[in-house]
């Protein structure tokens, strides 16, 4: 399962689901910037009426698309704490999880930290949701490391979102391989510090 996944646009209108599952897609593979009103329009296959209608402007539909993804991740997370019978196990299947996600076909990077490169502003909203992204994050991995014993569960958190993030920057930008094998080894340290 990976945890950089969109859930499917649910109890949407038909034409609005289709805007943001387009965007979504064409966001993460070209770049928010990149990615123009019109071009969104032609792939979604609405009109312009109907795309104004729904989202107004462009900039509604990017805080909605790095929300969405922020939901899906969650989503995906919290089946993989759910399915896991132990905190270390979940933690071992959200590292590969992660892993599968780098090694994968399509794989662009992490779609937040390629957000938060696209707005420099800190102020702005999807700065906002990136920020409140990554404290979730960071919450949830020091729950799951206190539960296991941890010593410095904060600490461990902040090294294993770290890691992910590396391996989700340089297993793009780099070698996929070396990138998913120092994330592992890097959550194979804090994991043995909880022992």
């Amino acid at each position: 399962m990976s945890v950089v996944e969109t859930p499917p646009a649910t109890q949407r209108a038909p034409a609005k689901g289709r805007i943001l599952e387009t965007a979504n897609r064409l966001f993460y593979e070209d770049g928010i910037r990149n990615v123009g009103v019109d071009r969104i329009i032609s792939a979604s296959t609405v009109t312009k009426a109907t795309f104004y209608k729904h989202y107004r402007a462009k900039d509604k539909l990017i805080v909605e698309y790095i929300t969405s993804r922020h939901d899906g991740v969650r989503a995906n997370v919290k089946a993989i704490i759910s399915n896991a019978p132990t905190a270390e196990a979940a933690l071992r299947d959200f590292v590969q999880a992660v892993c599968h996600e780098v090694e994968s076909s399509g794989f662009r990077g992490c779609p937040f930290i390629n957000a938060a490169a696209e707005f420099p502003d800190a102020n702005h909203a999807v700065r906002q949701i990136v920020l409140t992204h990554r404290e979730w994050y960071v919450e949830t991995l020091t729950d799951l490391l206190k539960r296991m014993g941890h010593p410095v569960p904060g600490d461990g958190a902040d090294e294993l979102l770290l890691a992910r993030d590396g391996a989700l920057s340089g297993g793009y930008a780099g070698d996929p391989v070396a990138a998913t094998t120092a994330l592992r080894r890097i959550a194979e340290r804090v994991l043995a510090e909880a022992r």
